[in-house]
């Protein structure tokens, strides 16, 4: 019998739990090292596909993605005005300056991690490569604000201040998208609760130890506005401009949060 109580639906998970879900959160964080160092202008996404789901298994894990509601890759991986959802293909060859989001998730005994980066392909623009610095940056702002007795929305309310402030800084108004957000995790991928992207502070939860969540900020350059495609899984940007999506699993213990997803 699984020792994890449930309270308002939300999973709490004890000390030992929580190491299990690191010890898939490494899984996670050494695939996407892997894809990262192996995504070259020439290489396919479906080639980075093969990459991870042989990471993950050889480390004795399961992709949590293949499947998942019918997606058919252990990746996503989304190119340039792909925002997240991409589904890898060997038709899609990198090219010089692309611009790369891989979410990753991986089951080990039981428990989840997820994770994703956005890598620069070859010699990126640099108003790219402030996109996805602005977007990891929104994702950082939203773990500082974890801390026993907050509440969800503190989370919300970091990563839009965060933008917001990458967007000043840069003298681009940055999208960000609030459609998609992050979650809950833990024996199952997407749990409750939901955690928006922006938002005001203090609502929500009350964040209790135990508690994990994926937290992942979605960046365009342009516009927030998104479209699915006809194969029912990639999200696009409605412009065309380009977009950014960082995202680390994190748990709330008694001393504060923990990154799970983290590099050992």
């Amino acid at each position: 019998m699984r020792s994890f109580r449930v309270t308002s639906s939300i999973e709490l998970k004890s000390a030992g739990e929580l190491e299990a879900m690191r010890a898939a959160g490494i899984v996670v964080a050494n695939t996407l090292a892997a894809v990262t160092e192996a995504a070259k202008p020439g290489v396919s996404t479906g080639e980075l596909d093969a990459l991870a789901e042989a990471t993950i298994r050889d480390a004795g894990a399961v992709p949590s993605f293949k499947g998942y509601h019918g997606f058919p890759a252990s990746v996503c991986a989304s190119v340039n005005e792909q925002v997240v959802h991409g589904i890898p293909s060997t038709k899609q060859v990198l090219s010089d300056g692309d611009l790369l989001s891989v979410d990753c998730g991986a089951i080990l005994e039981g428990w989840h991690g997820d994770s994703a980066v956005t890598i620069a392909v070859g010699d990126v623009a640099e108003a790219d490569r402030k996109l996805s610095e602005a977007t990891r940056e929104a994702m950082k702002a939203g773990i500082d604000a974890v801390r026993p007795g907050g509440r969800l929305t503190d989370i919300s309310h970091a990563v839009e201040t965060a933008a917001d402030a990458a967007s000043v800084r840069d003298g681009v108004e940055y999208g960000l998208i609030t459609t998609y957000g992050g979650h809950g995790i833990g024996t199952s991928m997407h749990m409750d609760p939901f955690l928006p992207n922006a938002g005001k502070p203090g609502k929500g939860p009350r964040l209790r130890p135990g508690m994990a969540l994926a937290i992942e900020p979605m960046l365009t350059g342009g516009t927030d506005d998104t479209i699915e495609l006809d194969d029912g899984w990639t999200v696009v940007t409605a412009d065309g401009s380009r977009a950014a999506h960082w995202e680390h699993t994190v748990a709330i213990t008694d001393d504060g949060v923990w990154i799970l997803t983290a590099p050992e």
